[in-house]
């Protein structure tokens, strides 16, 4: 095209045919799914070719309408892929997206990628203003004496063109910089320029009369009706490249062919002299910034649609990637400050303006730019613009704030609370990032630390990300080899304090890393900082959080040795500790009891309080497995009346089914009663009608039976005591009562199975007759008890036949 060679055109429409050939566009239509990124891509870069060559300047009008009959062809065929990305809606299978997007369709219609040049068709070179204007007639200034003219020129008499909106005028500059018109285009390129700066002025004016008025009601409308940046058509990026490549040296306009991309050299740019305006110092590698600088800063609706919405990261990195290669001289610094404080004071086109509207595309990877770039020359600047990017106004205005804070890290309800910001997570992530680069350029300045950190905590809605940011703040702070910066500390500490509120009433998998790296943050700080989340732990933790993990690692070896405390100081820390674990324990006491009792070891008082808090908690509705594993701690600690008595409470609260021998508490029953044994006779007597009543199923009992009546091995018993740990007889007091209740589970347990039994749990039965002949035994009596048993069993269930048969045959 550069060369005004006609077979450009003729490649063009091969190339397009052989796309619009792709058997894959019928399946994505059907299955009305998306293309992939690479496909989207090149069809969106034919559309912005065929653009570039129906406003070619020299073509035929025969070639013209050759051209336009086949794109209105193409853009009639049901394969041809939409503008907006995917055909109709963006995810198949979503009946609300697809109701959604129908009632658009009847609103808006149907454009395809060949939209946009089907109405380029309609655009004429012949407008004489605009031939002046790429001629380079500078007929303007303060000689004009119509109003009509005077309308085509700014107050410095430099020449503008409203006969197109923007990107249409920009198109036009591409077009003519594409088909070997450069000079023309650069003409073109600075009307363009010029025809924004006067609507700039325009409505910063309009602004300041209705600032008072906007700023009351805290809201603002887009002024303009497509976004710049992401726009099909790529205004800005046309007009930076004209303006860049007039300001590349010989040498770089030489390298068009690299093998790789990676082998192209970092651009190299200088100062060229606008020829409209050689007096201002202006150069078309100041325009370039202007211009990047004015696109990026637009204020601009997130558009529709998924792919729509990741064009837009795309190209805004691409133009800061742009801006990234130009080396900021005195000239472009002085540039980037005006039009940086210009998007602070510019009302509804600025994104950086004082109110925003709620659908306004949020501006952090920009600011971030901005920042970096400005710090070295203007910090009060530089923090000024990146704290008014820090906002995201849909989160505050779309969610209540206490909606907005049950989001937890991994962020998977996003797609379900802003259906239509796809890419709301990433800029959430850039949103942290900028935030992260203002905590690190603030480091040891005190004033900046407290500001960023209060928009931090008013803007950044997602706990996972401010967790990042105080991980990271606290690793900024405390470099190796180095005094850490306490101050920066404080602030990484007041972000964890704050995500563990955030999540407080959250479930995450993440709160024990969270808590202990906040306990560790606190120590970097010292044994105040320690002490008080300590004191606050009913705000920040659960009760659970607050004893197992913070007072546990609050105050461990480790943790005392870190801060080298002293003996006074070191007991202080453990009194707090202990403190907290009453408290826990009081307010949840079947999960905190132990870790209580475990903290309290130390401290007598302390102790006693715990192990109260368990006496008062056992009637009040804590479990029996809870309780008894405070028993068996109990016994642990060398305390075994204690251990009984716990272990007592918990039997009172226990019932064990005849039918459930395999209870779980089956092996505490046992270990309580074995302790009991050890203990002596009375503890004994008291322990068998706790017993009696808590269980009925008749192995188990007979089980404790048959323990009691030995020795207990390994119980050394209390001093003192004559009795512990020796053999008790069944036939005589504690034991005949359990001997008694035995008996008579097994004759009820016996009469149940028989009530219900089938013929394959006959063998069962018998086993279970053999168990209870055992304990019949063991009874004065218990042959004659036995036999009389199983006469009654006999005669009762004389029908089961076989079953009786086999009783016979084992038991006669």
């Amino acid at each position: 095209l550069k060369m005004r060679d006609s077979n450009g055109a003729r490649m063009l429409i091969l190339i397009t045919e052989q796309f619009l050939d792709d058997p894959r566009l019928a399946l994505w239509r059907q299955q009305g799914a998306g293309m992939t990124d690479k496909c989207r891509q090149l069809w969106d870069e034919l559309g912005a070719l065929w653009v570039c060559v129906i406003l070619s300047p020299h073509c035929k009008t025969e070639e013209k309408v050759a051209w336009l009959q086949l794109l209105r062809k193409w853009d009639s065929l049901d394969v041809c892929p939409l503008e907006e990305g995917n055909y109709l809606h963006e995810t198949a299978g979503h009946a609300e997206v697809t109701e959604l997007n129908s009632s658009q369709n009847q609103a808006f219609p149907r454009r395809t990628v060949f939209a946009r040049a089907i109405q380029a068709s309609e655009l004429k070179w012949c407008d004489p203003h605009l031939q002046k204007i790429m001629n380079g007639s500078f007929y303007g200034g303060p000689a004009l004496k119509s109003d009509g003219e005077r309308l085509l020129f700014d107050l410095q008499g430099r020449p503008v063109w409203f006969g197109d909106n923007f990107p249409t005028a920009c198109a036009r500059v591409d077009a003519l910089r594409s088909h070997g018109y450069p000079k023309e285009s650069l003409r073109l390129a600075v009307a363009a320029v010029n025809t924004i700066r006067m609507r700039k002025r325009q409505q910063l004016e309009a602004y300041k009369q209705q600032k008072k008025d906007l700023l009351q009601k805290g809201t603002t409308t887009i002024t303009s009706p497509e976004g710049w940046v992401g726009h099909p058509l790529d205004p800005i990026g046309c007009l930076c490249r004209t303006f860049l490549e007039a300001c590349r040296t010989d040498e770089d306009n030489l390298a068009l062919y690299a093998d790789s991309v990676a082998e192209l050299k970092k651009p190299v740019y200088q100062h060229l002299t606008v020829a409209s305006s050689p007096n201002n110092g202006e150069s078309y590698y100041t325009l370039a910034l202007e211009m990047a600088l004015t696109g990026l800063g637009q204020q601009r609706c997130m558009p529709e649609g998924m792919y729509a919405q990741d064009k837009a990261v795309r190209s805004e990195e691409q133009l800061i990637g742009m801006l990234s290669d130009m080396e900021l001289d005195d000239r472009l610094i002085l540039v980037l400050r005006r039009e940086t404080a210009f998007l602070l004071e510019a009302g509804p086109f600025s994104a950086l303006g004082e109110v925003v509207h709620r659908e306004s595309v949020p501006m952090h990877t920009f600011a971030r730019y901005l920042f970096t770039a400005l710090l070295p020359h203007d910090p009060e600047l530089a923090y000024k613009v990146a704290l008014r990017a820090m906002r995201l106004p849909v989160l505050e205005s779309l969610t209540h704030s206490a909606d907005i804070l049950r989001q937890n890290s991994t962020d998977m309800g996003i797609h379900n609370r802003f259906p239509r910001w796809f890419i709301l997570g990433h800029l959430e992530t850039r949103q942290c990032e900028l935030a992260s680069a203002m905590l690190t350029a603030a480091k040891g300045d005190t004033k900046w630390l407290r500001t960023v950190l209060s928009s931090i905590q008013q803007n950044i809605h997602s706990p996972a990300l401010l967790f990042k940011l105080a991980q990271d703040a606290c690793k900024t702070a405390t470099p190796p080899n180095c005094a850490p910066d306490v101050t920066l500390l404080n602030v990484s500490l007041e972000l964890g304090l704050q995500v563990m509120r955030m999540t407080l009433n959250t479930m995450s998998w993440r709160r024990r890393e969270m808590i202990r790296w906040l306990v560790s943050c606190a120590t970097e700080i010292g044994v105040r900082a320690l002490m008080n989340i300590m004191q606050n732990w009913y705000a920040l933790f659960t009760p659970t959080e607050a004893t197992t993990i913070v007072a546990v690692t609050a105050t461990t070896h480790t943790t005392l040795l870190r801060l080298n405390l002293d003996f006074a100081q070191r007991e202080e820390l453990c009194s707090c500790a202990r403190t907290l674990a009453l408290q826990c324990a009081m307010k949840d006491p079947q999960n905190c009891a132990l870790p209580a009792l475990t903290l309290c070891e130390t401290n007598h008082a302390a102790f006693e309080a715990a192990y109260q808090i368990v006496l008062d908690s056992a009637c009040s509705g804590m479990g029996h497995s809870h309780l008894f594993t405070i028993a068996r701690y109990m016994e642990h600690r060398g305390l075994p009346l204690r251990a009984y008595k716990v272990a007592s409470l918990a039997l009172s609260q226990l019932n064990i089914a005849y039918n459930q021998d395999s209870h779980p508490a089956v092996n505490d029953v046992l270990w309580a009663c074995s302790l009991s044994h050890s203990l002596g006779k009375n503890e004994l007597s008291s322990i068998v009608p706790l017993v009696i009543k808590s269980v009925q199923c008749a192995p188990v009992l007979s089980d404790i039976l048959r323990r009691w009546t030995l020795a207990a091995p390994g119980m050394a018993g209390l001093p003192g005591r004559r009795n512990s740990g020796k053999m008790v007889t069944p036939d005589k007091n504690p034991l005949c009562q359990l001997l008694d209740a035995s008996i008579g589970a097994y004759v009820s347990t016996t009469h149940s199975r028989l009530t219900h039994i089938s013929p394959r749990h006959y063998g069962d039965f018998i086993e279970f007759l053999s168990k209870a002949r055992e304990t019949f035994l063991m009874a004065p009596d218990g042959h004659i008890q036995f036999v009389q048993f199983l006469d009654n069993l006999k005669q009762t269930y004389k029908g089961k036949k076989k079953l009786m048969l086999l009783v016979r045959e084992r038991f006669g």
